[in-house]
């Protein structure tokens, strides 16, 4: 892979400005009652306050925005199980560019009516018999639309490293550089764009993937130093990083920029939820949520009694399953 396909510091600088005034920037929580659950200080980014509910707004705002002006009327087409979809559907939007997200027939209700509510079309797909990548790849010719993928280019993760910058930035504000940083992972979009932007702004930290049971490909691709996927058909509570395997171009990043992977069961993630909800006051989505319950359940000895960041990534948590969660 050539350099010029890896996104670097420059470009999440450069991707900062681009979603100024549509990403917010969200708050870092704290409580002593997750602390002692952790054995470690834990700083917890609520990007499930963000703009639709998760991070994905700055990948798709950071991409959207570079299309050029003259290509914009034939629109997007997106594939997602429903936090990029939303954050596609929002960024064309408010750029003037019509939206059609494939999304699976299983993707939670509340992600399908936000798509719906900022005017994408919704084309949903079967997991076990379609290919969203082929049906997206149809669609776009057929229309003439730009594919905007989810999270394997250089844009996107430029994008999504803005939450990177934004937090180191604010812990340095706070005088409390992170000594570790756990990101959830599917494709590694966001957590390598993190990376990128740690890099530069507080190069001490390591950074650590979170993922469920099953789905661990990001701990098992970084062990072995190469790309492994994950078995067909296992499944999670984590719908938003439920991906095969780690992208070309992630992954390419990931092997130099990330330290290991943690691994939580979903009854793990559940209390997470329960923890936030709890103590922070606020709506962690199951995949969203998987940092926090790899840092209350499953530091490493290396990481106890230290500065933890941990980044809660979406909110976009269907009621029925949230209150499921909230009284089990």
């Amino acid at each position: 892979m050539t350099a010029d396909a890896l996104p670097d510091f420059e470009d999440v600088f450069a991707a900062a400005e681009r979603v100024r005034g549509v990403a917010r920037e969200t708050p870092i929580l704290t409580h002593d009652e997750l602390d002692e659950m952790a054995g470690a200080s834990l700083f917890i980014k609520a990007e499930c306050l963000q703009v639709t509910g998760s991070f994905k707004i700055r990948g798709a705002m950071n991409r959207l925005s570079q299309i050029p002006t003259d290509q914009r009327a034939a629109g997007v087409v997106a594939f997602s199980s429903g936090n990029h979809a939303q954050g596609v559907a929002r960024a064309a939007r408010l750029l003037g560019m019509p939206a059609l997200i494939v999304m699976p027939s299983d993707a939670p209700r509340i992600k399908v009516a936000g798509v719906e509510a900022d005017g994408g079309e919704v084309r949903l797909y079967d997991r076990e018999t379609e290919s969203r990548e082929e049906i997206a790849t149809q669609i776009a010719a057929e229309r003439g639309a730009v594919v905007v993928p989810s999270f394997d280019d250089k844009d996107i993760i430029a994008g999504q490293g803005t939450a990177g910058l934004e937090f180191a930035r604010q812990m340095e504000q706070a005088g409390t550089p992170l000594d570790h940083l756990i990101c959830c992972a599917g494709g590694g979009g966001l957590i390598t764009g993190v990376a990128l932007a740690m890099e530069h702004l507080s190069p001490g930290t390591r950074i650590w993937t979170a993922e469920p049971v099953g789905h661990d490909d990001w701990a098992r691709s970084l062990e072995a130093g190469e790309i492994r996927a994950n078995a067909p058909g296992t499944r999670s509570i984590c719908d938003a990083i439920l991906t095969p395997a780690p992208g070309k171009i992630t992954f390419a990043l990931g092997k130099r920029l990330l330290s290991g992977g943690l691994v939580v069961s979903d009854e793990d993630v559940r209390d997470a939820m329960r923890g936030a909800f709890r103590y922070l006051k606020i709506v962690a989505e199951p995949g969203g949520a998987a940092a926090l319950a790899a840092a209350i359940k499953g530091l490493t000895d290396e990481m106890r009694g230290k500065r933890i960041g941990v980044l809660v990534t979406g909110g976009n948590v269907d009621a029925e399953q949230f209150s499921a969660v909230l009284t089990d």
